[in-house]
């Protein structure tokens, strides 16, 4: 009985290794290290730099400002 769970937890433990590439040690975490910083700047800081960009927009349109109809009107001087 007590070999069935370390038998589970080796095949576990294989499972998850060979996941990951296989590599282990500095070189394993150097590569998640590396895929991470990728992930990072090429996923996450550009729709955080949107959002960050979009939100003054967003709150002057829900405070009314851009709702305005003659903001297209144009203004003749007269003579």
């Amino acid at each position: 009985m007590a070999s069935s769970w370390r038998r589970t937890i080796g095949n576990l433990r294989s499972f998850v290794g060979n996941s990951m590439g296989g590599v282990r040690g500095g070189a394993n975490l150097a590569s998640w290290v590396v895929a991470g910083t990728l992930a990072y700047y090429l996923w996450v800081k550009p729709s955080q730099d949107l959002k960050r960009e979009q939100e003054p927009l967003q709150l002057l349109i829900q405070i009314g400002t851009w709702k305005n109809e003659n903001r297209f009107l144009i203004h003749r001087k007269r003579v």
